[in-house]
């Protein structure tokens, strides 16, 4: 049995832990890092040293280098790199402190374009690899209530389509994977809310300040999402983009055919700016 190694970014909940516990389960080798120490304990009893940890907060740019260059050194080669670390902070612009908005960059994302760039130099050397980019429909399709999330997603888009270009001659394969809505504890444990204004009440951007406590009926299999992640790394070429879940599918067809039907209208007038 050939025994992949994976390296990836939040492996204490959600997406992360789920694909960690599948991977282990089926024999690879998986470096994962977390923020809070001890929180995968019983994933380190339950597989040794075929599971590997370092403690990391991705808005520590420095240390991110740090870590993924001992994860490559202490396991000798990393077949897959997995970007996955990141919350989702919602509520109007306004609505959000500096800080908030500072840290929801640093984290989604600088600390992916980091996790991603000390990563590429292993990964050339040892003659490929593949990356994968955990994105969202939110990626794709932006609704009122998280423009800085959204700010984050579409920004780690544009960084990993144009990347895909670049490291291609090295091969390496770049893959963006664009779930929807999963019943995970994203909503109570990586969700995030601005301070409400009184003037934003009743307006589109105001439901999002309920996502926290509801019991919203999502459609999204975690395990059945993680599993055709871990499938996608044996696609050959890397699919760019990975759509799962068939609200996300809905989102990002008609958030796409809405953008053309702004611009093909413009053609002509486009040409009038020209020389």
């Amino acid at each position: 049995m050939t025994v992949t190694t994976w390296f990836i970014t939040g492996v204490n909940s959600g997406f992360g832990r789920e694909l960690a516990e599948q991977l282990l389960g089926r024999g690879d080798r998986v470096a994962g890092t977390v923020r809070r120490e001890g929180s995968v304990d019983d994933l380190r009893a339950k597989y040794g040293d075929r599971f590997w940890v370092g403690h990391l907060d991705v808005t520590d740019l420095p240390k991110v280098r740090e870590v993924v260059n001992t994860a490559f050194a202490d396991l000798g080669r990393v077949d897959v790199v997995v970007v996955n670390a990141g919350y989702g902070l919602f509520g109007a612009a306004e609505e959000l402190s500096d800080e908030q908005v500072r840290h929801q960059i640093a984290t989604n994302l600088l600390g992916s374009i980091q996790t991603v760039r000390a990563a590429l130099p292993h990964l050339r050397a040892q003659g490929g690899g593949r990356v994968i980019q955990l994105s969202s429909v939110a990626g794709l399709a932006a609704h009122p209530g998280a423009s800085l999330y959204h700010a984050s997603k579409w920004g780690i888009e544009g960084f990993i389509e144009a990347l895909a270009g670049e490291v291609a001659p090295f091969g390496i394969g770049v893959t963006l994977v664009e779930p929807g809505g999963a019943r995970t504890a994203f909503a109570r444990g990586s969700l995030r809310l601005g301070t409400p204004l009184d003037a934003y009440a009743g307006t589109p951007a105001a439901m999002v300040h309920g996502l926290k406590d509801a019991d919203l009926p999502l459609a999204g299999d975690p395990a059945k999402i993680a599993a055709r992640v871990i499938a996608s790394a044996a696609q050959e070429p890397a699919p760019l983009r990975l759509v799962l879940g068939s609200d996300s599918y809905r989102a990002v067809t008609a958030a796409l055919r809405d953008r053309l039907a702004q611009i093909e209208p413009q053609e002509a007038s486009a040409a009038e700016t020209d020389f």
